[in-house]
Formats: C-alpha cells, structure tokens, sequence
C-alpha cells in the first residue's frame, strides 16, 4: 500500500542521513580555533596574507550543523516537518542570538525557529515542481538587530518519491511492416518518459511489456523496439493488428507505476498472388462493320494483391485472330480491352477464338518459387452479317484520254459489286460537286465513264471526279471511289514567237552581224519535246537585208548580209518569218520581226532611233514619262487651288486697323456730381427707343430685310432708375430665345431726335453699299473726316 511504500522509502532517505550527520557532526565542533601559520622571515606581504588567512579562518570557524538539507516530497503530516537545524558557535545558549532566513520560499514554504535555529516545512512539496530551494540563513544580535556573521547560503533539496506515472507522450503510435517477414523483423519504436529522478531509486527506472498483440509481435523490455514474433503474416487474411505496449517503472518490480499506449499495426503488400482469370472461357460477338480500334469486349484477371503488386499486363499468345485482334490493358480497371486492328468480313470468317495471358508486372524474387505469376483464358469471337456498302474493284481509278477525243466516247470503266449474301444491285452516279461543268457522264448500270463536253489539255492537264456507288435496295448504304482522268496532248497548237521582239540596227553595223536572236513556244506538250523549224516565206528567200540561222538551242539568229544601212534611207523593215513544229501533222505560224535602224556608238550603243529610242538610254519609256509629266501637272493643279482659297477666304467682320478709333481710349476729364446728381446725364438716351415697343431687332446677325431710316421718337422722361434700367436688360436677354450663347457686342444706333446728322448706320439704310459716298464727312471735322476714310477703305478692300 502507499504508506507502507511512503515509510519504506522515509527509512531509506533518513539512514544515510543519521549516518552522515554522526559522522561530519564531531569534526565540524571540533575543528580548531586557531591554527599556527610560518611566516616567510622578513615579508610584509607574507603578513598581509597571513591576516587575510586568520580573517577566512575565522569565518570558516562558525559551524553550521549543515549546508545542504533534504525533506522528502508530497510529506504531510499534523504538524510542520522539521528539515533541519541552524547553529553557530557564537551561540553560547543565552538566548541572544536571533536566527533570521532568507531566500526561495522563506516564510512561506520554510520557516526557522529565529531561537533554536530549526527550519520546518509548512506546505506538501513537489520535486517535480521544483527540485531544490537556496536559502541563506544569518545569525544577529537579538537586541541590536547587528550581524554576529556573515550570511551563509545553504541548499533544501526535495527529495524524490514515486508519485509520477510513466507517459507516453508520442502515442498512440502507428506503424508498418511487409507481410510475410520473418521473425524478429523490426517494427517500430515506443518511447516513454517518467517526470521521477531519474537518479535517486528506481522511480523513473522504466521496463516495456506487451499487454495486447501476442503472440504476432514482441518488444524489447528496454529498448522498447517493436518486432515480428510470428512468421509468414499474410496481409490477405489479416491485414491490421491492435497493439497494447506498457510502459512501468520501479524496473517492473511490484508497485511502480505504469501507462499504456496502442500501437495499430498495418502489414504492408508484397506480391505473393498471381493473377487469376474469374473465368477460363468468355465469349463475344462482333458486327463485321465495326471501326478499327473500337473495343469488342473485356476479359478481369483478379489479382489479390493491391497497388503496383496487382498490375498486369495481357497479351493474346494463341489463336486464329492474333493479327485481326489486340488486347491492352486498362490503366484504371486493370482490365484487358479487346480490339480490332483489321476489318472484319463475316462473308470470309464468321469466328475467331484466342487464347489471352495475363501476367503481373512487378515480380518479387522472393515468391518466383511459389509458381508463375500469370494465367490464361480462351476467347471466342463471333462476326455477325452487317449490311455493307457496295465494294469498287479499286480504291482509285486512273484513265487517260487524248484531248480530241468525240463526244460520247468511252473513257474507262469503274466496278462494284455489294458483299453481303444478298448482293443488292449497284447503280452508279458522278458527284457533281466534283464535275461542276459536267464534262463526264457515267452509266448508271455498268459504270462506264463517256465524254460530255470537248476537253483541252492547254486548259486542264487533270480532272479529278468522284464515282458514287449506291445500292438499289437500301439507299442508304454508299460507296465512293476516286478517278483521276488525264488528258493526253495532240498536235492541235502551232508554235509562235515567245514574245512581240524589236530589234534595232546599227547604221555602222558589220555584215553578218547578229542583230536579234528570237525564241519560240507551243503550247503542245509532245513526248520528246519541242523542235521548231525556221524559214523565211517562199517570197523572202533571196532578202537582200537579211537572214536567219537556226542555233542549237532551238532559237533564230538574225544577222544583217551587208553593212550601211541609213534612217533616212529606211528607218523599219519587216521581216516574216515562218515557224513549224515536228508534231503530226506539223503545224506553223508566222511570225513578223520589226527591225528599226539606229544611230548607234563606236561599241555599238544604240543612241538614237526616235522619240523613244532616246529614252530607252535612261531606262524610261514613253508611257512612264507620260505618267511622270501628269503627275507633275496634277501637283501644280492642286497648289494653285489652295492659294487661290486662301486668298479668297472671307474677310473679318472687324477690321483689325492699328488706327481704329474703336480701339482708342477716350478721357473725359469732367466729374459727375454722385448719386445724387439726376441731371449731369440723362440714362434714357442708352434706351433703344425700339424697345419700348417690345421689339428688339438682332444687330449681332445679319437682318432678314433692310429697314427703312426710322423717324426719331419722343425721348423718355428722365429721372430713369439706373438699376431698374440694368435689370430689364438682363431680363430681356435672359428670355430671348435666339440669342447666342456667348457674349455679343449691342449695337446702339439711335442717334437721338431731330440731329441733324441722321443716322450714320448702315445696317438700316436704304441705300446699298455702292451708292453710298463718305466724301461729305470731311466736312463735319477731323474725327468724321478719319470715320469716312475708314469706310472708303473698307469699300475698296472689298473690290479688291
């Protein structure tokens, strides 16, 4: 029981004290008072430290009882526990030495006697917590609180007993080994932990054992390593086990402490199983018209192992259809997927049977003995009639035809036939698509193809047309081919220059000269190809000018027989020149060469012919000087029109004169009299006398009609109200509709009633601009005089 435990172990904390207590106890109340030291003869400094050393003596001579105490944890009793007694020998037993404690706990956990010097403990202590406390202990006169002593630390140390269970601390664990191991193979590692000393006793002293999980696994009582203890585990009968490891300390002996912790153990696939067909016959049926490549069926080796260990691969081994049929595995279903790799035809072979092999892929050495990993099945394939389309002889057709071939005549024949067991008729037919000018016809019973329209080669060497087959009793099964039809060449195009040739002669030009060396073209295609003959006609043998010579590469030289010729003699000569071909039968042409005779230089340059040939030194002709020279004319054009609009462009309504008077500044050096002053200027005059009648004729647009000079008005009273004034203008132009929104100049010309001047506005008189003379206005004074030759020039700009 625990206090049979707790006593026990207090008997053995206390023996070794008891002993140690009797033992230092009489060396420590004997040690001497004073110690006789040799002195070095003639040494201060040897002085020195013998004082220094009386000094350490002499505080080493106060003999604590001890400096080190212990007091066993988690005691408790009715009263303190006495840990320990403090005493000096400066204590003579009279009562006047106070004994004072310092340090971790002081006063609270601990607490000394300050007259007897005995250290008690008031609370439960726990090492765990806190294994040891430092104090310092000082004795000092009662009555004058005086240290007798220095301050002597010492050390309570807690004592362990065996109240802290084992842990563990990383569980519950989980862990793996391969099935089929051997005995002893390693598993895993426990690891517990005990919060005892792990020094004093056997408190913390820990010692493994397994509670659940025989007899497949054991452990190591130390070293806590977990092992295989049974062989042979097979993960297909049992693939986790429950584990119970316990940890207890006191060296397993009875009464310590224990804990426990669960181990799950998962045995790990190894291959140890072949594969094995869940049938030994399976059976199919495919349509003869199936696409290649298309799955026909499945056949499933079980494999009782998992992952990598249960991947196989199929393969077919035997049988009538190796080359008609493939088999692949499926990655995700582990499947073997039949296809088919050639076409079918249930009208040659109705049936197939195979023989499939599946096989794993990763083998494990250890089991090879065991048997071969793999299996076999037979499969049986049957091929049902489908309805197939009708058949041609050839894939692709090829007929030749010469390009003057009649109309109606037979090119070439295409044949089908349907395979299937009731062999429907064949009817034939052209897709128009690929005959847009319906240049063939095809019979629709025996499929010959016959000419509709003429064909030339020139214009299309090839035709490709596309040949329907389509059978009678279901239309919808069809069939197409491919004919390509070429058209063969016949002599039907006579040979021509290659090109409209010039040549140009020189005035000093030598006797067999060669002036022009001309080619030919036919477009006839012959087998051996072209050979052109040259002549000139039968009237042009004996051309005192000229002659030809045909040169190896099947092209005309054209030389000059004599030398001299002049432009003003003759400037051109023709010369026809007839050309045949080696077809059957031949065919000719003939062709005229112009030859211009031409002023020419010493290395023979030619220099000057005629307009053109002048230019053809600089690398221009005719037609691209003529371009040149209209785009010159038309730039010109272009900038005559646009300085004719600027100049044109309408003047501005203002004239902008640096002497207009409507710029100059006017002084008026005169004051006004205030506010209060009604009579220095009558505000009425600024009215338009026009507004009082409601209407407000626009001066900054032009007017529709020309008024007729107005007769002035009756002046409004004076005494007008200047605000009253401002404010009816606002309003009137706040609610005129067609005023413009921007800031606009008002034209007052009201010249007030009876002047004799009239109006000098123009914008209301009668009269038009050119029957008006400002001359008159000299007469009125220098400013008129300046006012009538503004308008005289204005006049005059706009004749201009």
């Amino acid at each position: 029981t625990m206090p049979e435990r707790l006593t026990e172990m207090l008997m053995d904390t206390w023996t070794p004290l008891i002993i140690l207590w009797i033992t230092v106890l009489p060396s420590i109340y004997m040690a001497p008072m004073n110690q006789p030291q040799v002195l070095p003869s003639g040494s201060s400094t040897g002085l020195k430290r013998l004082n220094e050393e009386q000094r350490v003596l002499h505080r080493s001579k106060r003999g604590w009882v001890w400096n080190q105490m212990f007091v066993l944890e988690e005691f408790s009793g009715p009263e303190p526990i006495l840990v320990g007694r403090l005493h000096t020998d400066l204590d003579p037993g009279s009562s006047k030495i106070k004994y004072i404690l310092s340090g971790d706990g002081a006063g609270t956990i601990f607490v000394i006697n300050d007259k007897t010097g005995d250290i008690h403990a008031m609370k439960r202590l726990d090492r765990e917590e806190k294994a040891e406390y430092t104090l310092t202990a000082q004795a000092v006169d009662r009555d004058t609180n005086q240290p007798l002593e220095p301050p002597s630390e010492f050390i309570i140390k807690v004592q362990d007993i065996n109240d802290n269970a084992p842990e563990f601390v990383e569980g519950p664990y989980h862990a793996t080994v391969p099935e089929m191991s051997v005995v002893g193979t390693f598993v895993t590692k426990v690891t517990a932990t005990d919060a005892d000393d792990p020094v004093y006793g056997n408190s913390a002293k820990l010692v493994y054992s397994i509670l659940e999980g025989q007899p497949y696994f054991s452990i190591e009582p130390h070293t806590a390593i977990i092992k295989t203890a049974l062989p042979n585990m097979d993960r297909e009968a049992k693939e986790e086990y429950f584990v119970v490891i316990q940890a207890k300390d006191m060296g397993g002996h009875m009464g310590g402490l224990s804990g426990t912790t669960t181990v799950t153990i998962t045995l790990s696939d190894v291959n140890d199983n072949p594969p094995k067909f869940a049938q030994s016959l399976y059976h199919f049926s495919v349509m003869e018209d199936v696409a290649l490549g298309e799955p026909i069926g499945r056949v499933k080796a079980n494999d009782l192992d998992i992952g990598e260990n249960a991947k196989s691969s199929y393969d077919i081994i035997e049988g009538d259809g190796m080359d008609i049929f493939e088999i692949t595995t499926d990655a995700q279903t582990q499947d073997g997927v039949i296809r088919v790799r050639k076409p079918l035809d249930f009208e040659t072979k109705k049936s197939y049977t195979l023989k499939v092999e599946a096989a794993n892929i990763h083998l494990d050495p250890r089991f090879l003995s065991g048997g071969p990993f793999k299996d076999t099945a037979t499969v049986k394939i049957v091929v049902e009639d489908a309805d197939e389309p009708p058949v041609f002889s050839s894939p692709t057709y090829l007929l030749e035809v010469h390009e003057n071939a009649a109309i109606n005549s037979v090119l070439g024949q295409v044949t089908a036939h349907d395979p299937d067991v009731s062999s429907s008729p064949i009817r034939f037919s052209i897709d128009r698509h690929t005959d847009l000018e319906r240049q063939f016809n095809i019979n629709a019973e025996d499929g010959k193809i016959t000419l509709a329209t003429p064909l030339d080669r020139e214009t299309s060497t090839w035709h490709n047309i596309t040949i329907v087959a389509t059978e009678t009793r279901n239309h919808s099964q069809v069939s197409r081919v491919p004919v390509a039809i070429k058209v063969l060449d016949v002599n039907d195009n006579a040979p021509e220059f290659a090109s409209e040739h010039e040549a140009f002669l020189c005035e000093n030009g030598k006797p067999g000269q060669v002036i022009q060396i001309v080619s030919a073209v036919d477009k006839d295609d012959p087998k051996n190809g072209h050979y052109f003959l040259y002549s000139l006609l039968p009237e042009m043998v004996n051309n005192p000018n000229f002659t030809i010579k045909k040169n190896e590469d099947n092209t005309l030289s054209i030389l000059a027989k004599h030398s001299g010729f002049s432009r003003q003699k003759q400037e051109v000569y023709l010369l026809p020149i007839v050309i045949s071909d080696s077809g059957s039968p031949p065919m000719s042409s003939t062709g005229t060469l112009t030859i211009r005779v031409c002023g020419c230089s010493s290395d023979g340059i030619v220099q000057s012919c005629n307009v053109e040939a002048y230019v053809l030194p600089i690398g221009l002709s005719m037609g691209a000087l003529i371009a040149i020279l209209a785009c010159i004319i038309l730039l010109l054009v272009i900038v005559v029109l646009f300085v004719t609009l600027r100049r044109h462009k309408n003047e501005p309504l203002i004239i902008k004169d640096d002497e207009d008077v409507r710029e100059n500044i006017i002084r008026y050096d005169d004051e006004g009299g205030g506010e209060e002053d009604t009579e220095a200027f009558d505000i009425a005059t600024l009215q338009n006398p026009d507004g009082i009648n409601g209407f407000l004729p626009r001066k900054d647009i032009k007017p529709d009609l020309q008024f007729m000079p107005r007769q002035g008005l009756a002046p409004v009273p004076n005494g007008v109200d200047v605000d009253e004034f401002i404010n009816v203008r606002l309003h009137e132009a706040d609610n005129d509709p067609t005023a413009p929104p921007y800031d606009s100049i008002q034209i007052y010309g009201y010249e007030g009633k009876g002047s004799a001047a009239g109006s000098l506005s123009s914008l209301e008189s009668s009269t038009s601009d050119s029957d008006q003379n400002f001359d008159y206005l000299s007469e009125w004074g220098p400013r008129f005089k300046r006012l009538g030759e503004l308008y005289s020039v204005g006049e005059s700009d706009k004749e201009t």
